[in-house]
């Protein structure tokens, strides 16, 4: 695929960040990508050394000038990935949107509801593709969930179950200068929901990805369990949906003996599905009225939306970077239908601008819910 490949270039995950080097393994997982420029760090001497350290051939000091400069190239960047913190998602997206630059954006889509609807307007104007990596719905197991829901296989949905479980924030780290925390609990880059932002956002994308359910309105109790954090640690959310189901939310950055716990129950008329993502080859199925049973990726039962995103046999476990890597792999088929002027097959799914969107009227209607002693507060 050498001569097929996407040019790539990143803004931000440059030394000390977690996630910059998730995203670089996913996009060249599967060869589709070559990573080509970046933008790496807030400052031009970390950017510089980031990009040497990790061979990109040409360096930035500020993600304006790549933007300009890779555009005006013969052979600049098709797109481009975001891992920033929250706060310049918006700002970065836009110089390279109003260019015709596809964005792969990290979530949340930004740090304020504002600058959210700012960025699907800029979104909507632009010719390019925005993907952004809720990377949960890239499980193979996942999408067979998916499928089976919009196949009528547990019925009409009655309750959605949905958690996300840390315990890395039990206590102040942010204070000891760790990189992670400091950002991530700090309202100005990271927004007004702290873990609700991080993986709350997460977690409900993963509901409404699942089941197909729009959310009408939700209650919300967010707390600040460690001492002096201006951001949520913790948060219990009632949700309800159009057409009557109800669910309950629970993300938790402070929740000791969890690491990624991200789990998710749904139940509807004729049976319930049950999947973790610390253990994400298998789904349970349990039809009403008949025993538990197990369904593995890639095994017996499986279905086709499962299939297509699966590499290896059944039994070979696929993890965390497989999946963030099938969502690269849709943003380059769709990347790919763009430039070649044909239809994008209705197979390819990925989260998209309005995703992002929904999860930041999510994460501010918690906030208000909060703050109004846990009001009902419709979307």
């Amino acid at each position: 695929m050498a001569g097929d490949k996407i040019r790539l270039g990143m803004v931000g995950g440059g030394r000390d960040a977690f996630i910059g080097a998730v995203h670089r393994i996913a996009a060249r997982l599967d060869g589709h990508f070559d990573l080509v420029a970046g933008a790496l760090s807030s400052t031009e001497e970390k950017s510089l050394a980031s990009a040497a350290d990790l061979g990109i051939p040409r360096a930035y000091g500020d993600f304006r000038q790549m933007a300009i400069r890779e555009n005006r190239l013969k052979e600049g960047i098709e797109a481009v990935a975001i891992v920033t913190p929250n706060h310049m998602h918006a700002p970065v997206a836009k110089e390279f949107l109003r260019r015709g630059i596809h964005v792969i954006c990290d979530k949340p889509l930004t740090s304020r509801l504002f600058d959210a609807k700012t960025l699907v307007s800029a979104a909507e104007r632009s010719d390019a593709i925005f993907v952004l990596t809720h990377n949960y719905t890239g499980y193979p197991m996942v999408r067979h969930a998916r499928e089976m829901v919009a196949g009528g296989e547990i019925g009409e949905i009655r309750v959605v179950q949905v958690e996300y479980a840390q315990d890395w924030l039990s206590e102040p780290l942010e204070k000891t200068g760790q990189k992670q925390a400091e950002w991530r609990t700090d309202p100005e880059r990271t927004g007004a929901g702290g873990a609700t932002g991080d993986i709350g956002t997460h977690a409900y994308n993963l509901a409404c990805f699942i089941t197909g359910l729009t959310l009408e309105s939700l209650a919300a109790d967010l707390d600040s369990f460690v001492e002096g954090r201006p951001v949520d640690d913790n948060g219990h959310v009632m949700l309800r949906f159009e057409g009557g189901a109800k669910g309950m939310l629970w993300c938790s950055q402070v929740a000791p003996g969890n690491e990624n716990a991200l789990a998710i129950r749904v139940y509807g008329s004729k049976g319930g599905l049950e999947w973790k993502q610390e253990d994400p080859n298998y789904l349970w199925y349990t039809p009403l009225g008949q025993p538990k049973r197990l369904i593995t990726r890639n095994g017996a039962g499986a279905g086709a939306a499962a299939a297509r995103v699966t590499r290896i046999p059944p039994g070979h476990p696929e993890g965390y970077l497989e999946g963030f890597a099938n969502i690269y792999a849709e943003a380059a088929e769709a990347i790919r239908a763009k430039r070649d002027g044909r239809k994008l097959s209705g197979d390819v799914v990925f989260p998209t601008v309005q995703d992002g969107l929904k999860g930041m009227v999510f994460v501010d209607a918690c906030v208000k819910s909060s703050r109004r002693n846990g009001a009902w507060v419709r979307v």
